[in-house]
């Protein structure tokens, strides 16, 4: 130990410490890279063939104050041995490129006790005296609080090779990392080159040469390495985040329209398409507010194509009444709603499952969508093959609910290879027999034949007033009572096509644990910390949300209690205020019972942050008692 209780950097050669897994941390300023360092670190290991589950940490403002606990940005890794599924718990190592970032990283209780700490050392003699006087109060703070203190030169490594140590200190980390976590270093040289590969060999040479330098430098300095065995695959895998998986599988799911306005966090999926999108005779259309980019969809579709748009909580919300008119005219839409925190503008970069009732019951009047939600960067990309199928199928509306932390995260999953049969069958545009209208149905399957403008035969008024099966405006009370009536069983068709969600664990027991979208990694990972205890707990997630597949009231009859777990606000029947007369259930809570009449409680957070599944253990455990 050295003054202030810190560990030397010193070189002492030391064999790996084998691990089945471990939570890096990597956070700085806006701005350093951090995040990109964090995406490169777990591309590496996945290449490897560990498990990887990446959690982007993404401040609320877009330029937060320099050295500011609310301005720390980066990226938190879990790698494993085998298949990670969540973001896991606490982390078991940070690196911080300033102490202040690393506060806030502490204040929310996200590192372990003993947790390794890299810390950037160029604070301890900064010319300002308060900045040198603080940092060097904190250091000894953190080590007197029982973590492992590593102080890095950071910047002076890196002006050792560049003039700006700011947009080269994460390739040096990157370095620092692959050495102690002895990831292969031709693969973090090849991944380098890959990153920076639109910018050329100019960039790609100095990031290498920094990359080179940290790995050096952890060789010789420092006394911590650590293996996390991987298994290499078998068969060709993808290392992406969930909204380039929902480019995907736009493009694998035939569809050539991606209408939409920028919105965090759904951006990223039409930054992805518009690089892409016209590789496979897609177009990517930004419009000029969410209003028009969903109008834009459904002209498209009305046109003969199958578009989809993309957006998050606010623009879903402007977006509802061009939905109602996709329902009311029949017209198939997919819209993906990448989910944030609400209301109102609320927390852009920040996680949460608010919008479930909206998707569901938005719009004014009798309005029924399918919807969906996804659970993994896989089932990202394959539901959107699905959404598309059920729109053209019913002609109806699909809303694909993703989320702020699956559109954001990384996690490895085998290349599709590709099947025709993803792809809807083309569009009739055949002379409309003799005597069909345009909505006209088998009430048996729900089917329509989609009418196409220019098709014979088939010209009529498309309205998103009440109109009869001809499409002419009706005020008739038994015209718009029967509309209603197709259109709501169009619902009841899909549904009868649904098979029951499978279980996790047993299919009886204490408590079964129900979830959607992202939390079904943290879920099924606190069920089976509990059931390797001896208690009979099982786990349900549901994929289709409206409507819900048959079966899921007798699979709850199976259990002496059931509670959801939602990132959505639930009341705490602990406050003072709450009672059972009162209580305000989470989303899913309030869909189960009213639809199975069964006695479901529920827990949740809204922390902005995926939930860990440490947490949801704590919260299994409290109604096991």
């Amino acid at each position: 130990m050295n003054e202030g209780g810190k560990h030397k950097t010193t070189a002492r050669k030391k064999s790996a410490v084998e691990l089945a897994e471990h939570v890096v941390e990597i956070v700085s300023d806006s701005g350093e890279g951090a995040q990109k360092c964090g995406q490169s670190f777990a591309s590496i290991a996945a290449r490897m063939g560990n498990g990887i589950w990446t959690v982007e940490i993404i401040p609320a403002e877009i330029q937060p104050p320099a050295r500011s606990v609310e301005g720390a940005s980066g990226n938190r890794i879990r790698l494993g041995s085998g298949a990670i599924t969540n973001g896991g718990d606490a982390a078991d190592l940070v690196v911080a490129f300033n102490e202040h970032v690393l506060l806030g990283r502490l204040r929310d209780g996200e590192l372990k006790p003993g947790c390794i700490i890299l810390l950037e050392s160029k604070w301890r003699t900064d010319r300002d005296p308060e900045i040198s006087t603080l940092y060097a109060t904190i250091c000894n703070e953190l080590v007197e609080g029982g973590y492992r203190v590593y102080e890095i030169p950071m910047e002076t490594e890196c002006l050792r090779l560049v003039t700006d140590a700011r947009r080269g200190k994460n390739m040096f980390v990157l370095g620092l990392l692959c050495r102690i976590y002895s990831l292969d270093r031709a693969l973090a040289l090849e991944q380098v080159a890959l990153t920076f590969a639109k910018k050329g060999e100019s960039v790609i040479a100095p990031n290498q040469r920094l990359l080179e330098a940290g790995w050096g430098w952890a060789e010789e300095n420092l006394d911590i390495r650590f293996s996390v065995p991987a298994t290499p695959a078998t068969e060709p895998r993808l290392v992406v985040n969930g909204n380039t998986a929902l480019g995907l599988g736009v493009m694998a799911s035939g569809m050539e329209v991606c209408a939409m306005y920028p919105i965090t966090p759904a951006t990223s999926a039409s930054h992805y398409l518009s690089e892409v999108f016209q590789n496979v005779g897609g177009v990517v259309h930004q419009a000029e507010d969410e209003i028009a980019a969903c109008a834009f969809a459904i002209g498209a579709s009305y046109a003969g194509k199958c578009a989809v748009t993309i957006t998050s909580g606010p623009g879903y919300s402007l977006k509802q009444e061009g939905i109602g008119l996709a329902v009311m005219a029949e017209i198939p839409l997919v819209v993906v709603n990448v989910q944030r925190g609400g209301p109102a503008t609320g927390q852009p970069t920040k996680v949460e499952q608010g919008d479930l009732l909206s998707a569901c019951f938005g719009s004014h009047g009798d309005a029924p969508k399918v919807v969906m939600a996804v659970s993994d960067i896989e089932d990202c990309f394959y539901s959107v093959i699905t959404a598309r199928k059920i729109a053209e199928m019913f002609n109806v509306v699909v809303v694909l609910l993703s989320d702020a932390s699956l559109g954001t995260a990384q996690q490895p999953f085998p290349r599709p290879d590709f099947h025709e049969d993803w792809l809807a069958p083309p569009v009739d545009q055949s002379p409309v027999p003799e005597g069909v209208t345009p909505y006209d149905w088998n009430p048996k399957t729900g089917l329509a034949r989609r009418f196409i403008p220019g098709q014979p035969n088939g010209m009529h008024t498309l309205t998103g007033l009440a109109h009869d099966s001809r499409s002419r405006i009706a005020y008739d009370p038994a015209v718009n009572q029967e509309g209603i009536r197709r259109r709501s069983l169009k619902l009841a068709a899909l549904q009868k096509t649904l098979k029951t969600p499978p279980l996790f664990g047993d299919e009886k027991g204490e408590l079964l644990v129900i979830g959607w979208g992202s939390t079904k990694g943290a879920i099924e990972e606190a069920v089976q910390r509990v059931r390797a205890d001896g208690y009979s707990v099982s786990a349900l997630h549901l994929k289709f949300l409206q409507p819900m597949a048959s079966g899921i009231k007798e699979v709850l009859q199976g259990f002496e209690r059931v509670m959801t777990v939602e990132t959505n606000w639930c009341d705490d029947l602990e406050d003072e205020l709450i009672d059972e007369e009162n209580r305000r259930y989470s989303n899913l809570a309030w869909m189960l019972r009213a639809r199975c009449l069964v006695d479901i409680d529920c827990w949740g957070e809204v922390k902005g942050q995926p939930i860990k599944p440490g947490r949801i253990e704590k919260a299994i455990r409290q109604r096991l008692r």
